[in-house]
């Protein structure tokens, strides 16, 4: 039995008479230790024994192996004339409980991977565990979870949550001295809430939301308590009046583009500044190496001419080049000499739409020119360059971009964004005002110096944009709160970090998280 009593110690209080494996199945013969048993309604110790009866609870496994008790239990007479009790059952303390059919120890585990996993995962957890329980047992066994009373706590948080977004909401009550929840409230009046605040007193401090209906609550149900507004709600807020203002001035988010460059200084470009590598370049070169190479032979030009079937005159110029730019820069001159008496007419047909270098060859050649179409061509491209390949203006920068630029703590801020907004501020004044609003509320949030909303709240409305006034007239109706909000400490932090904890047991109950069931899970989940 050692090593049995060392897998489960909570079987110290029984006496194990015999161990056997019966399909899969541990199953303990066991009875109750001592010779007395102490009545549930009076507490009268007795010994003697009415009857005997078995009891078969299911306990912990032992490995994957469910076990059973089979437990003889005596039910003893009630010696105490007063009590209504004639007789009871005994009960196995750490073991048994009255009408339970399990122990103790394997209840409360149920009961932790309830409280875990809820229904459907809870049991396919507590199957691999050897537990065998269902989906609905488990969440049988959330709910029976006794309620935690509410001790009395100086700094309350709250904040709504949805039970169905749009539609229902509660609200959820945290004590912000532990960080844990303490209700969970059927919806988010003033008068529920207040009726709670009544009901538990104690709140010195309470931090909510800019909701007037939880200043109302917190100003009837605890009117001794100091109201905080807190911190996020309140940038949150600054944000949203931001926003209305960028998009205000949206107009003046766009840099001034620069005018596009003419294609007349396009044009004007000299055309012998870049040789094109051509197939006439290639031949040209291939010659010129031939035509260099006869004559260091000593042939004569007229013996060059014969042997590459060229024109002497057409030798004599290749001997004559050192190299073959000069050849060619010489005939790109020759040809932009040509076509220079008809550059304004180009232009002219080539803004009206005609890009074709053939038809602008064969108007120009009805009015007298002579060149080639090449020119032409090489005179065209550049003004076809200038007309398809223009630089891409640059992006401007969205509404919510600049929001959170203005918005963001400047040392987070990226280089290349912190200069957009800098070149954004120098156009616009408006803008510029404005960031030196933000920066001069974010100062006094970050450093709690409260006492110096006043004079930014003065300054606002002297200088501030609509938007940011109308901000100012909400922290106006709410002062004290706001005040508090950003001289003291405490802060809904927690409340909101319960919240979407709420939101995740929310979608892990598959739409079963009805209030009673979520109650449980958000107050006694540890």
């Amino acid at each position: 039995m050692a090593p049995l009593a060392t897998l489960l110690p909570h079987l110290n209080g029984i006496v194990i008479n015999a161990v056997r494996l019966t399909d899969a199945t541990i199953r303990i013969t066991a009875h109750p230790r001592g010779n007395e048993g102490q009545c549930p309604k009076c507490g009268t110790a007795s010994r003697r024994v009415h009857s005997r009866y078995r009891r078969r609870p299911a306990d912990t496994t032992i490995g994957t192996h469910p076990v059973v008790l089979d437990l003889v239990v005596r039910r003893f007479f009630c010696d105490s004339n007063s009590c209504s009790a004639a007789t009871f059952a005994e009960q196995i303390p750490g073991l048994t409980q009255r009408w339970a059919r399990r122990t103790t120890v394997l209840a409360t585990m149920i009961e932790a991977i309830g409280l875990a996993m809820a229904g459907r995962a809870g049991a396919r957890l507590a199957a691999k565990l050897g537990i065998h329980v269902s989906r609905d047992t488990l969440l049988r066994a959330v709910r029976s979870v006794p309620e935690r009373s509410i001790e009395t706590t100086p700094i309350l948080g709250i904040d709504d949550f949805a039970l169905r977004r749009g539609h229902v909401y509660g609200t959820l009550v945290v004590d912000l001295v532990t960080s844990r929840p303490l209700d969970l409230l059927p919806d988010r009046t003033s008068d529920t809430v207040s009726t709670w605040l009544q009901e538990h007193p104690g709140a010195e401090v309470v931090c909510r939301d800019r909701a007037g209906a939880y200043a109302d609550a917190v100003r009837t149900g605890a009117p001794d308590a100091v109201q905080v507004a807190d911190r996020w709600n309140l940038w949150r807020n600054l944000i949203d009046a931001v926003e209305k203002t960028v998009i205000r001035h949206r107009k003046e988010l766009p840099a001034p583009t620069p005018p596009p460059e003419s294609a007349k200084e396009i044009g004007n470009d000299e055309p012998t500044a870049e040789v094109p590598d051509g197939r006439l370049v290639v031949r040209t070169r291939e010659r010129h190496a031939a035509v260099h190479e006869l004559h260091a032979r000593g042939m004569s030009i007229s013996g060059i001419s014969r042997e590459l079937n060229l024109d002497r005159r057409t030798v004599r110029r290749f001997v004559l080049a050192a190299d073959t730019g000069e050849l060619l820069t010489t005939s790109r001159m020759e040809g932009a000499r040509l076509l220079s008496a008809y550059e304004n007419y180009l232009r002219e047909r080539f803004a009206a739409g005609c890009t074709d270098a053939a038809r602008l060859t064969r108007e120009i050649t009805e009015r007298g020119y002579r060149g080639s179409a090449q020119t032409v061509r090489r005179f065209v491209q550049p003004l076809r360059t200038a007309a398809h390949v223009r630089p891409t203006p640059r992006r401007p920068p969205s509404t919510r971009q600049v929001t959170m630029w203005l918005t963001c703590r400047p040392d987070d801020l990226a280089d290349k964004d912190s200069a957009r907004l800098t070149d954004i501020c120098d156009r616009s004044p408006a803008l510029a005002k404005l960031r030196e609003h933000i920066r001069g509320f974010a100062e006094i949030m970050v450093e709690r110096r409260g006492h110096d909303l006043a004079a930014w709240m003065t300054e606002v409305d002297a200088t501030g944009s609509p938007a940011l006034r109308s901000f100012v007239i909400g922290l106006r109706r709410d002062l004290d709160a706001v005040t508090a909000g950003l001289t003291l400490v405490h802060n809904s932090g927690p409340v909101e970090g319960h919240v979407n904890r709420i939101k995740m047991l929310k979608r892990q109950m598959y739409g079963r998280a009805n209030l009673d069931l979520l109650r449980k899970r958000v107050i006694h989940l540890e």
